[in-house]
């Protein structure tokens, strides 16, 4: 019984009656393979660096995951639905793959973003960051390594950090004076 299960499992034996209860998913995975290619891939690159950012204090709370699905609607232009998958995936790969194939995606997103593009997703992943009301030196430093791979220029990378201040570690005593 329990080697049928796996055969299943793995698609090699006979499938149980319920792919009716996938059947949303299967929508939304097929709406998503309908996307141009490198629209698809530049979403998914954008989505596996805030899993990036998400994760570099080691540990995704829902209020990022939430963060991170908004963000993924508001940029990518999907469904909410479809960016629940998107980010799934995003986390998923980010924790399987994460340090080596963090620089690849940034310089592949890089590659094929304009600048503004390329500043956007630093604004996003500082809103992202400051989903907790506090920007961890992790945090900070990962997103300073995208910055670097985008070729943010430093005038914009100091206009965000400013923006910024209250959440920063080290800043956001000096920038509230009552915290």
């Amino acid at each position: 019984m329990p080697l049928d299960t796996i055969r299943t499992w793995l698609g090699l034996g006979p499938t149980p009656a319920a792919p009716q209860d996938h059947a949303p998913l299967r929508s939304l995975v097929d709406t998503l393979e309908h996307l141009e290619p490198a629209r698809a891939r530049q979403l998914a690159r954008f989505a596996y660096l805030l899993g990036r950012i998400a994760h570099a204090d080691q540990h995704v709370s829902p209020d990022e995951t939430r963060a991170m699905e908004a963000l993924v609607v508001q940029e990518g232009g999907l469904t909410p639905e479809q960016a629940i998958v998107v980010v799934g995936l995003a986390k998923s790969s980010n924790l399987m793959f994460g340090g080596t194939a963090d620089f690849q995606v940034a310089q592949e997103f890089a590659e094929g973003a304009a600048y503004d593009e390329r500043l956007a997703l630093l604004r996003c992943l500082f809103t992202l960051a400051a989903t907790d009301a506090s920007i961890s030196v992790s945090e900070e430093s990962e997103i300073h390594r995208v910055a670097s791979v985008c070729k943010i220029l430093p005038h914009d990378l100091t206009a965000l950090r400013v923006a910024y201040a209250t959440f920063l570690p080290g800043l956001a005593a000096r920038s509230n004076p009552r915290g």
